[in-house]
């Protein structure tokens, strides 16, 4: 199995962001709530119910296109949908990254990047 490396980062991404933007949609009020005091005294503190969707979004749709990726390779060995789900999960990454950081919570911020060195990783593989 060649492509091995890129499913089961496909499968990390898969399950963070299936998981993430499921819990968003079925606790939005609480969700919404907490966020709304995380991000009290950042310059997004009006715009949190429109970062909200926009973040739930991003992640049940880069969730379903790395479930697609996942299916295409092991089907047919194509990588397009891979790769965009690989853009699509970076992208997301990097919003909830800046999210963090405009919060000042720069642990948060750290833990992100954890999920984001496979999702770099998986582009680079992808391109190459």
């Amino acid at each position: 199995m060649e492509q091995l490396t890129e499913i089961f980062i496909l499968i990390m991404l898969a399950i963070v962001f299936l998981q993430s933007g499921i819990d968003k949609v079925v606790d939005w009020k609480g969700n919404l709530g907490w966020l709304k005091g995380h991000f009290a005294n950042s310059p997004i503190k009006n715009m949190v119910p429109f970062s909200l969707f926009t973040i739930t979004v991003l992640e049940i749709i880069s969730g379903l296109s790395a479930v697609v990726g996942i299916f295409a390779l092991l089907t047919c060995g194509e990588t397009c949908f891979a790769m965009i789900s690989a853009v699509l999960s970076a992208v997301t990454f990097s919003f909830l990254f800046l999210g963090q950081r405009l919060a000042k919570e720069y642990p948060g911020a750290q833990g992100i990047v954890v999920y984001m060195i496979p999702t770099f990783f998986l582009i680079y593989i992808l391109l190459n």
